[in-house]
């Protein structure tokens, strides 16, 4: 089973996406470029987590 889901994607050498956790429905920004990346809780203007109902 896949927890993740993937929802946005952007770039092909910079690359942005955004996914959703099917447990909890938080999303996730995830950025790579070259070797590095990182993931990160994707927060709305009130500092909480984005969540999106699956």
């Amino acid at each position: 089973m896949d927890r993740f889901i993937k929802i946005y994607s952007q770039g092909k050498l910079s690359v942005v996406e955004i996914w959703v956790d099917k447990e909890t429905g938080v999303n996730y920004l995830y950025r790579r470029e070259g070797y590095s990346g990182g993931l990160t809780p994707l927060l709305g203007k009130d500092g909480k987590p984005v969540v999106t109902a699956v």
